[in-house]
C-alpha cells in the first residue's frame, strides 16, 4: 500500500493560498483537501446565534477529527469526511464524502500550519504571504461577487474578525513553513519555487515515479 506525499498550504484569507493549492493539484495530479470541511456543527444553536460565531478562530474547526483523518490518509487509508453547509453553518446530517488519495495530498486552509499535530504530518509546508490591503481587496471583490454581501458588511466583518484573527493566529504560523511564497507574485513563479523545493528535497522524484 503506497502512502501519499502531503503538502500543507496556509495563508490569510485572500492571500492566494487556494489558487496556489489548486494549481499544484492540477500540475502534479494531486488531491486538493480543504480544512473548511471540518468546521464544527452548530445545529444546536439558533441560526441567529450561529451567525454571531467567530469562524476565523481556529477553535471553530474540529481539529481532533481533522488530524485523525489526515493521519489516516497519510497511511494510505480512505476516510469519510464531513460535508459542511456554509449557508446554515451546520454539517449536513448523515452525509459524508469518501476520500482516498493516490500519491499527493494538498491540505489547504488559513489554519493549515496552526495545529502542531497537523504540521507533523506534512512532507512540505508552504505559507503564502500577501499584504493586508491586498488580502482585503481580494476578499471584498469575492464576497460582493460570490456571496452577495455589501461593501459595508465586508469591511465590518474584515476589521472586526478576519484581520485581528489573522494577526493573532494565521500570520504567526508562517514561522513553521518550509517555504514562503509571495501571494502577489505570478502564479507560475510561485509554482516554480514549489517545484524547485520539491526537487531539492527528493519529493518531486517520488511524485513523478508513482
Amino acid at each position: 500500500m503506497s502512502t501519499p506525499v502531503i503538502i500543507g498550504v496556509a495563508g490569510c484569507s485572500g492571500s492566494g493560498k487556494t489558487t496556489l493549492a489548486d494549481e499544484l493539484a492540477r500540475e502534479l495530479e494531486g488531491t486538493h483537501f480543504h480544512l473548511d470541511y471540518y468546521y464544527r456543527d452548530l445545529a444546536h444553536l439558533s441560526y441567529e446565534e450561529r451567525c454571531k460565531v467567530n469562524f476565523d478562530d481556529p477553535g471553530q474547526l474540529e481539529s481532533e477529527l481533522l488530524v485523525k483523518h489526515v493521519g489516516q490518509l497519510a497511511e494510505g487509508a480512505a476516510i469519510h469526511h464531513p460535508v459542511y453547509d456554509f449557508a446554515n453553518h451546520t454539517r449536513r446530517k448523515g452525509e459524508t464524502k469518501r476520500l482516498e488519495v493516490d500519491h499527493l495530498l494538498i491540505v489547504d486552509g488559513i489554519f493549515a500550519l496552526h495545529y502542531p499535530e497537523l504540521r507533523a504530518l506534512y512532507d512540505l509546508s508552504i505559507y503564502v504571504d500577501a499584504p493586508d490591503e491586498v488580502c482585503y481587496q481580494r476578499r471584498l471583490a469575492r464576497d460582493i461577487a460570490q456571496r452577495g454581501r455589501t461593501p459595508e458588511s465586508v469591511e465590518q466583518h474584515y476589521s472586526e474578525s478576519v484581520r485581528p484573527m489573522a494577526e493573532k493566529y494565521v500570520r504567526p504560523s508562517a514561522q513553521h513553513a518550509d517555504l514562503v511564497v509571495e501571494g502577489t507574485s505570478s502564479l507560475d513563479w510561485s509554482i516554480e519555487l514549489v517545484l524547485t523545493n520539491l526537487k531539492k528535497s527528493g519529493l518531486l522524484k517520488i511524485l513523478t515515479t508513482r
